[in-house]
């Protein structure tokens, strides 16, 4: 970051009480910035919640394990050390409305969904500026990531550190999102922010990272799931000889590639895909079976981060890891997409997003949702 092109600009910074976004309001103060910071709520405020028509009742037993109150106590507690205000703004609702009936309506049509993904652009860099009537010219997070000026436009670009970079968690936000995005410590490596933290004597500076869906806690995502969705048993079939070798309780329990958790003997056994209309779970046998990988998919709904649409040679990610994959990228249609990876691909599974780079995984272009 520099000074003077920070000096007049009017700067929030959204503290999640980790390791990671304190760090943030350390780098603005050793430049003698104080900006204002917020912790946004969006934890359920009671027991029964409503999604698109599905209810979970407090009755059924369901106990949150919320820590947002701890959160908070850690947020105030570095935002009062670097001299800053903070302010608990409420998104719970919409949460709720937008990330958690995203979450719902896809894993209820068989899709594997990214709630993270949606709650970046709907809630971190959405809800939260709408509440702030947009008064904000940056919004700063803790996230790994970086941006760029490039040939007169601002880029999403990688952390310097693939196993933390989350350029994947924000290649869904609008363009006027981006313009406002600031990430004051995309540039070092973890191991460096927890030495901040503990050089500065932060209070959380020996925190554990989040894990999960944010908002859940320590709370199963299965039971999550069940109690807006419930169960519906249905045969497993091995997709290589038709021969039936168990139920399943829920086509929404299960995501393509998934081998832990399935419970049935002589495996080990992969989910391969879904028959929506029938109900039916297909997995293949063994440890590298040839219908877990795909080389080819389809992606629609590309959303362009800034305007530039990709070129032919690329590298993606389908997932939160630290491998950038080698493809090319054929056009077939208006945001729609075909990738050819350069080898087969483990997991593919529709409601995914693609996350497309550059050929060198610098750039971040965008992302669509496998078809």
């Amino acid at each position: 970051m520099i000074l003077e092109e920070l000096t007049d600009k009017r700067i929030a910074v959204l503290l999640s009480g980790g390791v990671d976004s304190s760090v943030v309001v350390y780098e603005f103060a050793r430049l003698g910035l104080h900006p204002d910071c917020f912790y946004i709520r969006i934890g359920p405020e009671e027991q029964s919640q409503s999604v698109d028509g599905n209810t979970a009742h407090a009755e059924d037993s369901w106990e949150w394990d919320c820590s947002s109150e701890e959160d908070i106590e850690m947020a105030g507690a570095v935002a009062t050390k670097y001299g800053c205000n903070l302010k608990v703004v409420d998104c719970h609702k919409e949460y709720w409305d937008e990330v958690a009936r995203y979450t719902i309506n896809k894993v209820r049509a068989g899709y594997t969904p990214n709630p993270d993904v949606m709650c970046n652009r709907l809630i971190k860099f959405g809800a939260f500026d709408e509440k702030m009537g947009h008064n904000y010219d940056l919004i700063a997070t803790g996230h790994y990531a970086q941006t760029e000026i490039i040939d007169g436009k601002k880029w999403l670009t990688t952390s310097p550190d693939p196993v933390k970079d989350q350029t994947d968690f924000l290649a869904q936000i609008y363009d006027w999102q981006l313009k406002k995005a600031l990430f004051p410590i995309g540039h070092y490596m973890k191991d460096e922010v927890r030495e901040i933290a503990e050089r500065e004597h932060l209070v959380n500076a020996k925190r554990k990272d989040s894990q999960g869906i944010c908002f859940l806690g320590k709370i199963n995502y299965n039971d999550y799931i069940r109690r807006y969705l419930g169960e519906q048993p249905g045969d497993v079939i091995e997709l290589e000889t038709g021969k039936r070798i168990g139920e399943h309780k829920g086509l929404w329990f299960h995501t393509i590639g998934q081998r832990k958790g399935l419970g049935f003997g002589g495996g080990p056994w992969f989910v391969v895909r879904k028959d929506i209309e029938k109900n039916i779970l297909y997995v293949a046998h063994g440890y590298d079976p040839s219908a877990a990988y795909r080389q080819e998919f389809q992606l629609h709904d590309f959303h362009s981060l800034n305007g530039e649409l990709p070129p032919e040679k690329i590298t993606f990610k389908i997932r939160h890891t630290p491998d950038y994959l080698p493809a090319t990228l054929t056009a077939i249609g208006d945001g729609c997409y075909e990738v050819h990876a350069e080898n087969k691909i483990h997991g593919v599974a529709p409601g995914q997003f693609c996350v497309v780079y550059d050929d060198i995984h610098h750039r971040c272009y965008g992302s669509g949702e496998i078809a």
